[in-house]
């Protein structure tokens, strides 16, 4: 199930790529991916990229405005510490996200220890982000197993996050991934993942 080396970055690269020439022409999303991924290194602090990002590291290429990153409450305060005033503003005081004032976009933090989805107690928790993120290139993403575990807890209990639920679905056909990798999920999202891999195996109907 692991990518040999290498081709995690390779793959993120050209989907980078497609990204930044399909949607972005001047790849605002893909400078702002850079430099927080920079900035965090500087500071030794461990992130993992998700969200749309990573979905494309993993195979799945779709539209996104912002940059996901996971990184632990202690991450996140240092990060404001030093950058908050310099080219970074809360986009709420007090909030989590920021906003890079130089390419324009929005960066969600994902605390670790918190909640997918709606927010409510539940199995799944957002994990350390030194445990859960893989090398990318240029960047740390979410490692597969732990963003479709992530994916699915989202998208079974959010309505309005069922896109995270399409998402593992096209990841399941688009990557090939194997009916035994649910075995490797937390048990609450087992049933879930076996569900979308069994639909990914119909094609789609022709009209």
């Amino acid at each position: 199930m692991e990518p040999r080396p290498g081709a995690l970055a390779e793959r993120f690269e050209a989907a980078l790529a497609r990204i930044g020439g399909q949607f972005l022409a001047t790849s605002p999303l893909q400078e702002a991916a850079a430099a927080i991924a920079r900035r965090m290194t500087e500071l030794g602090i461990d992130y993992a990229i998700a969200g749309a990002l990573a979905l494309a590291a993993h195979g799945v290429v779709r539209a996104t405005e912002d940059v996901d990153v996971l990184v632990s409450r202690e991450g996140l305060d240092r990060f404001k510490g030093e950058w908050l005033g310099r080219g970074y503003v809360e986009v709420r005081p007090g909030g989590k996200a920021v906003r890079d004032t130089g390419n324009g976009v929005r960066i969600d933090f994902l605390l670790e220890g918190d909640y997918p989805g709606d927010g409510k107690p539940k199995p799944v928790r957002f994990p350390s982000p030194a445990a859960a993120g893989a090398d990318a290139g240029r960047f740390r993403v979410v490692d597969l197993p732990r963003f479709v575990e992530l994916k699915l807890a989202s998208g079974m209990t959010a309505p309005h996050r069922l896109q995270d639920l399409a998402d593992v679905l096209r990841l399941i056909g688009a990557a090939r991934l194997p009916r035994e990798l649910g075995q490797t999920l937390d048990p609450y999202v087992r049933e879930k993942y076996d569900e979308l891999w069994l639909a990914a195996q119909h094609p789609e109907d022709d009209y």
